[in-house]
């Protein structure tokens, strides 16, 4: 039982609590919903809607004060992460496959080659608001802050 084990954590367990009640973090985070922890956000693979792989998930940009995921940082190109590309995506631009199990990014070869990116050893000045007004502009999806 999920409350006997809890007690051996330090961890006082009410023997009235239901063993749903005293469920772990693991079981709560592994149950179907739509929320997902940000840490299984990385590492998610992006493809096209045809199926070709583009990349993965870097890392997620989060607006400190709205709270709002801003950007997904998509690595791609390269060899075992030396030469690496990195692109900002506006998170809007993302939506999720379930039948893929990957976040999909309708972007042509072309497209891609022209948007603004980075090498992976750089950084992007994520205090420069002009660079942002930029990217949305490119990706022609309204900014995370509200209006330009």
């Amino acid at each position: 039982m999920q409350a006997e084990r809890n007690r051996g954590h330090g961890d006082n367990v009410d023997p009235g609590i239901t063993e749903e009640a005293t469920m772990s973090i693991d079981q709560v985070m592994t149950k179907a919903h739509s929320l997902i922890a940000s840490d299984r956000v990385e590492g998610t693979v992006v493809r096209r809607p045809n199926g070709e792989k583009i990349g993965h998930i870097e890392r997620l940009m989060i607006d400190k004060i709205s709270g709002k995921v801003a950007y997904a940082v998509l690595s791609f190109g390269g060899f075992l992460g030396i030469g690496a590309s990195v692109l900002p995506l506006p998170w809007a631009r993302l939506s999720y496959s379930r039948e893929q199990e990957a976040y999909q990014l309708d972007i042509s070869p072309e497209e891609l080659a022209k948007a603004p990116s980075f090498l992976a050893d750089k950084d992007f000045d994520w205090g420069d608001r002009s660079q942002e007004e930029d990217l949305h502009r490119y990706y022609n999806v309204p900014p995370y802050w509200g209006s330009f």
